[in-house]
């Protein structure tokens, strides 16, 4: 018995991102986060309900500025006294946790969805994605992506513009296009 399009892409299996049923996931979480960029700063108990039905899990003291982005949401876990700047987007097509402590400058992106190289594969509408870990105590850079299967180790900073292609160690601070330990925490 074959998995379902979702089971695949959780697991990392290429999959099909137009299957009705990822397609309504989508969609779902499309109102909610545009329900959330309408609200402004004043309703924070209504944004606090809407944060909490969009992602998978909503630790305490956290804030998401708007506009904010997402593929799915329920497949993202967010700890305890994170702020999320303007302009993020998560695709989420895997899961994407953020620890304690966060802190996203505006424009950061983070991606687990990728596609295949083999443009054979992808012509039959197939995709993948690995899983994003952002660790405790970890501040990135505005503008700064973070691609497929990172890992940032806690208590690094990650420096503005920074293309996370590759995991970071806890401890220290990188940056740069492809982005690069630039020196050990002090």
């Amino acid at each position: 018995m074959s998995n379902s399009e979702k089971e695949k892409m959780v697991s990392g299996e290429l999959y099909k991102a137009f299957e009705s049923e990822l397609v309504i996931e989508r969609e779902n979480a499309n109102k909610l986060f545009t329900k959330l960029n309408s609200l402004g700063k004043s309703s924070s108990k209504e944004r606090e309900e809407i944060l909490k039905s969009l992602f998978g899990r909503c630790g305490k003291n956290m804030w998401v500025e708007s506009p904010f982005f997402c593929d799915y949401g329920s497949l993202t876990s967010i700890g305890d006294n994170v702020f999320i700047n303007f302009n993020c987007t998560i695709l989420d097509a895997a899961p994407v946790v953020i620890g304690n402590d966060v802190l996203f400058g505006p424009n950061v992106h983070l991606y687990s969805a990728t596609h295949p190289t083999d443009p054979a594969i992808r012509a039959e509408g197939l995709e993948y994605a690995k899983p994003v870990n952002i660790h405790d105590n970890v501040v990135i850079g505005g503008s700064s992506v973070i691609c497929p299967g990172v890992t940032v180790g806690s208590r690094s900073v990650i420096g503005a513009g920074s293309v996370v292609t590759k995991d970071i160690p806890p401890d220290v601070v990188a940056g740069g296009n492809p982005c690069k330990v630039i020196r050990q925490q002090a």
